[in-house]
């Protein structure tokens, strides 16, 4: 996955959320199921990183009939794979990527107080990144960095 600028992104929200996720997963392909609409609009109802699990009992509720969290980790996955999610490494959870039609590296800064998790855009320090990557005869393949701390909120 190469980076690009992120001068001239935009990032989506409710519905057209939801529709720049469907149209990312058409481009690439994939079908865009009633399932998987389903576990996308779960995802984006969560203001923090969800969990499989998490996501899993709200897709239940929403279609009345239990789904196992393994069903919802695939989908994730493919979601991670067409970059309409993003997985915070250190929490096993998820996001939705607000703006599904740009490519880049995700860098989350986590608050160790209350869970809290930004995502910030940074074509210099991903560059960087993969650029020391290469010098060291490795291929980054999607490269994740997250920053463990406190948020203005917990410090105060």
């Amino acid at each position: 996955m190469a980076s690009v600028p992120h001068h001239d992104h935009v990032n989506h929200a409710g519905r057209a959320l939801v529709g720049a996720a469907r149209d990312a997963m058409v481009a690439g392909g994939e079908q865009w199921t009633d399932m998987r609409a389903a576990v996308f609009e779960s995802l984006a109802s969560f203001d923090q990183p969800a969990s499989a699990y998490d996501i899993a009992d709200r897709v239940s509720q929403l279609l009345g009939r239990r789904v196992a969290a393994n069903t919802v980790y695939r989908i994730l996955d493919l979601f991670v794979s067409k970059n309409v999610a993003m997985r915070v490494e250190s929490r096993n959870a998820y996001l939705a990527n607000a703006h599904p039609d740009c490519l880049h590296d995700c860098i989350f800064l986590v608050c160790d107080g209350c869970g809290a998790t930004t995502h910030v855009d940074d074509d210099v320090l991903s560059n960087g990144v993969r650029e020391r990557a290469s010098a060291a005869g490795f291929k980054a393949e999607r490269p994740v960095i997250e920053v463990r701390g406190r948020c203005s909120d917990c410090r105060d």
